[in-house]
């Protein structure tokens, strides 16, 4: 069953000015990270963009989110199917989407995370198959979660907000499930919220259903995987990938614009584009940098991440043979490629990243 853990009272602020704290597992205390921001991206206050809207405007997001599940072209997988009759690639219906989890989640980006977390909530059965995938368990069952309405799915959104406290609502992996979120988005406001909307997507979204959340989400916390259609074959299973995560990166942009902070930072509104450097993959990190900063924006706010382990179904035995599958995968990434990608990236004009360490402190 889905539940609300309970969120961390213990944890003690120390900060001081427009910093924002990171969290540090052990003693239970906060770790000051002290950022700049510049003031471009300041905000002074912020409304959440979902509370501008007007009852009729909101009406007709969702009549036109009743069309897309009668014809389904959500993701570029255009499946085009009834999901009242039938089900596409996602294999979900109309009526009812798979959670996972739902919480308060301490293990985004710090300007995400804040102090009390950000409020997730899981949506099983992604729209790709990532062969590193470390959810995939979750993200390629359909029946890892349990099933709920979107009247549902906006009960927890303000409970979210109420009980965990929680600093904005993370939609994980909503690429497949739009009409439900639309839906839950309008029962939440009627409900009472008030707190910045996260779209957490692979970018593997079609423009179409981009434009449907327009004027919904606040921060898109967007991934750019892989840059040639190849290797998205191979690695997410898709090669429609690539030129989807280009366009998609691009409406987000132009819908929100680059991340933005208040003086507490946290981030209240842009696009966060994250990359997970993958050994071996050092040449479609330097291709997504480049088109970062030629074709999105310059100031784009990114987290060039390091993190890469092997999960998922790579290093198996493979079926075929007596090697391992993905064999190309099967280990951390070294000092020396996160380095490369780095100077890539500022080769390339960037120079917003989420490790303010690396830029003087501004953000």
């Amino acid at each position: 069953m889905v539940s609300l853990r309970p969120m961390r009272s213990s944890w003690i602020l120390h900060s001081k000015g427009p910093s924002y704290p990171t969290w540090s597992p052990g003693p239970q205390m906060l770790i000051r990270r002290h950022i700049r921001i510049a003031p471009q991206y300041l905000l002074d206050d912020y409304n959440p963009r979902y509370l501008m809207l007007t009852p009729k405007q909101i009406e007709c997001k969702i009549v036109e989110a009743e069309k897309y599940l009668r014809n389904c072209t959500l993701c570029p997988h255009n499946c085009g199917v009834d999901r009242y009759v039938s089900t596409g690639y996602c294999a979900l219906g109309a009526q009812r989407v798979p959670v996972s989890t739902i919480s308060p989640h301490f293990g985004e980006e710090s300007c995400i995370t804040g102090l009390n977390g950000s409020g997730s909530i899981f949506f099983a059965s992604c729209n790709l198959r990532c062969v590193f995938c470390q959810n995939y368990e979750i993200s390629h069952v359909r029946d890892a979660g349990e099933m709920l309405t979107a009247e549902e799915v906006g009960q927890w959104m303000v409970k979210l907000q109420k009980m965990g406290q929680c600093h904005n609502i993370n939609l994980v992996t909503p690429e497949h499930v739009v009409p439900i979120v639309v839906k839950a988005i309008a029962k939440a406001k009627d409900l009472g919220l008030r707190i910045p909307i996260v779209y957490n997507t692979s970018s593997f979204d079609s423009i179409e259903s981009l434009k449907l959340m327009d004027g919904l989400v606040d921060i898109y916390l967007a991934d750019f995987k892989l840059w040639s259609p190849d290797s998205a074959k191979r690695l997410l299973k898709s090669e429609r990938y690539p030129e989807a995560a280009r366009h998609a990166l691009i409406e987000m942009t132009r819908q929100v614009g680059v991340l933005k902070f208040t003086g507490d930072g946290l981030a209240k509104q842009g696009v966060l584009i994250r990359h997970l450097i993958m050994p071996n993959y050092l040449d479609e990190s330097r291709q997504i940098m480049k088109y970062i900063a030629d074709e999105v924006d310059r100031d784009s706010y990114v987290n060039i991440m390091s993190q890469y382990f092997p999960s998922g179904y790579v290093g198996r035995k493979s079926a075929r043979g007596s090697g391992l599958r993905y064999e190309e995968l099967n280990r951390q990434v070294t000092d020396a490629e996160i380095a490369d990608v780095m100077s890539a990236a500022r080769k390339a004009g960037l120079w917003r990243f989420d490790r303010a360490e690396l830029h003087a402190g501004y953000a």
